[in-house]
């Protein structure tokens, strides 16, 4: 498990490129990004909403989405946080969270 030090620097590093990801894509698509507070909120027309958040304690960056919690963990393997159950890494999956949200592949998180 990472130290506080080093998760913190990842998160806030993963969290920074995440976040000028999703604001390059709201204008193609229908969402809206607000960070709230250290936690990414992404807003739908149809008023639901994705929150986005680390959490320190855990090591882990948790999402709130479709009904769901998404826990990811730091992999040194692919200097990114991915979820475990599948191997998805942090923007392939809020990409297909998001895409599964609108009905449609709008959005690509680079």
């Amino acid at each position: 498990m990472l130290d506080e030090t080093s998760f913190r620097k990842h998160a806030d590093s993963a969290f920074d490129s995440l976040k000028q990801s999703l604001i390059a894509a709201e204008d193609s698509a229908d969402f809206e990004v607000e960070d709230q507070a250290g936690a990414l909120h992404i807003s739908f027309d149809d008023a639901s909403r994705f929150v986005i958040s680390p959490n320190g304690p855990a090591r882990q960056i948790w999402i709130s989405a479709l009904a769901t919690s998404f826990k990811l963990d730091w992999s040194d393997a692919d200097q990114d946080f991915v979820l475990q159950k599948t191997g998805e890494k942090l923007k392939p999956l809020v990409s297909r969270l998001i895409n599964h949200q609108l009905g449609e592949e709008a959005v690509t998180l680079a």
